[in-house]
């Protein structure tokens, strides 16, 4: 069990379901209190394949130093959320602090943003493979790829090796 911890989990519309709900409840099955944010408090998300989720506070509420950790779920919602200046900032507050950060599938594209990839090996859907390594990023074609506090993972596929790893990084 992994109790006295706490995790950030960031939503947008069409996140890829199974990228949000597997590594919350894994988290939660830990004993990890996890927390959705998203851009308004109780507001509901869609995911690509219709399962709604909803958010418990906005991204202008949460604070880094109030989380171990934070996951970044995959779809097209990194996109949207990599707009928004105060999701960039917590995850550059997240890695300077060298708390866990979580990436799967097309969520790079928020660390992209972030500017907290240079020198980093990292994995991701291939899709954004150039954009990885056009960021300063060691792409690597593998399930799971941890370097230092970045645990980052291809696919849905691969989602319990990244949870492993996850939560191994986060203990």
């Amino acid at each position: 069990m992994t109790t006295n911890k706490k995790v950030v989990s960031l939503i947008h519309n069409d996140f890829e379901d199974l990228e949000l709900w597997y590594p919350i409840l894994r988290l939660r099955e830990e004993g990890v209190e996890v927390v959705v944010a998203g851009e308004k408090a109780g507001e509901k998300y869609v995911g690509k394949y219709g399962v709604p989720a909803y958010s418990d506070c906005a991204f202008k509420d949460i604070k880094a130093e109030e989380f171990d950790g934070i996951l970044i779920p995959g779809g097209w919602a990194p996109d949207r959320l990599r707009r928004f200046p105060e999701v960039i900032e917590l995850v550059q507050k997240m890695n300077e602090e060298n708390k866990v950060i979580g990436q799967i599938c097309h969520a790079g594209w928020v660390s992209i943003s972030a500017k907290i990839l240079k020198g980093k090996n990292v994995t991701s859907t291939p899709g954004i493979k150039d954009d990885m390594e056009n960021a300063g990023a060691i792409w690597l074609n593998e399930p799971v790829v941890v370097d230092k506090n970045i645990v980052s993972s291809r696919r849905p596929m691969d989602l319990p090796m990244y949870m492993q790893k996850y939560i191994e990084t986060l203990k």
